[in-house]
């Protein structure tokens, strides 16, 4: 059994979310929006959720330097030390390799879930008992575990886990492979065959497990990031990683790790959830009305609009007549009228943003 005193989150926070431009910005990123209407950010939603698991002390926020301030704001009941602060942006795997030596040098004993901040999950409760499940399972198991999520349609989005028919433990399965996005004929054969799962991107394992595993499969990122292990959880520990952390490989710690290492494991699940990836995403999982429209705004009138997603401030009358599928975001300095089946292309907007010199909308 996992000791609840060996329990500790770490929440991914340092995004952009360019997907979400124009609500969300390069200074106010989506995890820090009410996106869902509801009166929290991501952020403080997927916080809140942690608390079922282990106290607010357990819980670590790695974010980039920029969004300092906006962690403290939102989560004022956390101490400096429980927000890892990055000077650049270079992907899931060093973030994570951090946190695991900043967590084991504070406790050799430390069991760690490590969960982006920007997911929906609707089944709290089946995510909760999934984790407890799964740190069971990791406290006694040197295991790289990952929750894999049953597949509701073959979704090109995300990317898949092949897993292994036979448990090891309940609900515990060792994984064949990863693939990365695919094309949709081949996830509609995935979800046929019933041994795939999307890959969702929330870890379980100790933290040693995980630093042996990047020790054997990515040295170059614990090379760098060893010799602080006397700094970390000190007032020394910012200087060591604003010197040592840019220097790291900007790589995924699916490429990094998982897709190289033998202990991996999943446990296929199912909570209601969504990675609030894109727009679309979020209408999809939004309520709506008779006309499939969601809509988060002040004074609306529409007519013959249908499947919608519109979004505005509270102070302004919009008027909308003869849209069908189409993702409606007005912001004060920006509008985004956009083809709802064309909502992967926004991130593009804001690479031709920067390219064409109008950075300040960003």
């Amino acid at each position: 059994m996992s000791s609840q005193n060996n329990d500790y989150v770490a929440i991914m926070a340092g995004g952009v979310g360019s997907r979400f431009w124009p609500a969300s910005r390069t200074q106010n990123p989506k995890q820090f929006l009410d996106i869902l209407g509801v009166g929290k950010s991501l952020l403080q939603l997927t916080f809140e959720r942690f608390l079922q698991l282990c106290p607010a002390a357990h819980i670590f926020i790695v974010t980039n330097a920029d969004y300092r301030e906006l962690v403290k704001a939102q989560l004022p009941q956390i101490t400096d030390n429980q927000i890892l602060l990055e000077p650049s942006r270079n992907n899931t795997a060093p973030c994570i390799a951090w946190t695991a030596f900043k967590l084991h040098a504070l406790n050799p004993d430390a069991n760690l879930v490590v969960a982006p901040s920007d997911h929906i999950i609707l089944d709290e409760n089946t995510f909760i008992s999934t984790l407890r499940q799964g740190l069971d399972f990791t406290a006694t198991h040197d295991a790289l575990l990952t929750l894999g999520i049953r597949p509701t349609r073959p979704d090109t989005g995300y990317g898949y886990i092949k897993f292994m028919p036979a448990a090891v433990a309940e609900g515990v399965h060792p994984v064949a492979q990863f693939t990365e996005k695919p094309p949709l004929a081949q996830a509609e054969a995935f979800v046929a065959s019933g041994n795939y799962l999307w890959n969702a991107g929330i870890f379980v394992w100790r933290t040693s497990t995980i630093l042996a595993a990047l020790q054997k499969n990515a040295p170059d990122i614990h090379s760098i990031l060893a010799p602080g292990h006397s700094m970390y959880n000190t007032s020394e520990e910012q200087a060591f990683i604003n010197q040592q952390y840019p220097t790291t490989p900007n790589i995924s710690i699916d490429f990094a790790v998982m897709e190289k290492a033998e202990n991996v494991y999943t446990m296929p699940s199912s909570f209601g959830w969504s990675d609030l990836g894109t727009w679309a995403s979020l209408h999809a999982e939004s309520e709506k009305d008779a006309d499939g429209n969601t809509v988060n705004a002040g004074e609306l009138i529409k007519s013959e609009v249908k499947n919608c997603l519109i979004q505005s401030p509270k102070n302004k009358l919009l008027v909308i007549k003869g849209l069908e599928n189409y993702i409606i975001v007005d912001e004060p300095d920006a509008l985004l009228i956009y083809p709802m089946n064309q909502e992967q292309e926004v991130k593009k907007v804001t690479e031709l943003l920067k390219k064409s010199g109008k950075a300040k909308y960003l």
